[in-house]
């Protein structure tokens, strides 16, 4: 009897760990680069508000760094991101903004996927995206069907990245 039973539990510890796979990332990261047109549209957005110190990043977008946060630990895309942020256009205009909103990093634009993973935990980033790196040539609409993203549209971001988890 004690030998069936051990088998038997024997047996369940190895379908168990058969069971067990580890999770990979869904997500690819893809790189993406804006055209140049884009990018000098972006870098004359900056000259006009007088913002001199902002980077560009090799995806063509710019960044400005206001606090880089704490920690060793950098975001990926399977990350899980609590994040606080507003979203402007380029005439001002406040089309989104969230406080503790929480996203998985791949499943966001393209110049939040490049750009977060610049700050650490507590960090503070602004991201100035092309077209190409944001909704690109789609008009975003709200609740009410009014477009508040027009395509084609340069896009503004402040981000505090609060937190974040790697699965």
């Amino acid at each position: 009897m004690l030998k069936i039973a051990l088998s038997l539990f024997s047996l369940a510890l190895v379908l168990t760990g058969c069971l067990k796979k580890e999770m990979k990332c869904p997500y690819v990261n893809t790189r993406n680069v804006a055209p140049v047109s884009e990018q000098e549209a972006v870098l004359q957005y900056l000259t006009d508000k007088n913002i001199n110190d902002a980077i560009k990043h090799s995806s063509g977008m710019y960044y400005k760094i206001v606090n880089p946060g704490t920690g060793t630990d950098s975001v990926g895309l399977c990350s899980e991101i609590a994040i606080s942020y507003t979203g402007r256009r380029t005439d001002g205009f406040i089309f989104d903004q969230q406080s503790q909103a929480i996203f998985v990093l791949g499943s966001l634009i393209d110049g939040w996927k490049q750009g977060i993973p610049l700050i650490r935990k507590g960090g503070q980033i602004r991201l100035f995206i092309p077209p190409s790196l944001g909704y690109g040539s789609k008009d975003i609409r709200n609740n009410d069907d009014e477009i508040i993203i027009p395509a084609e549209s340069i896009l503004d971001f402040d981000i505090i990245l609060a937190n974040f988890s790697t699965y």
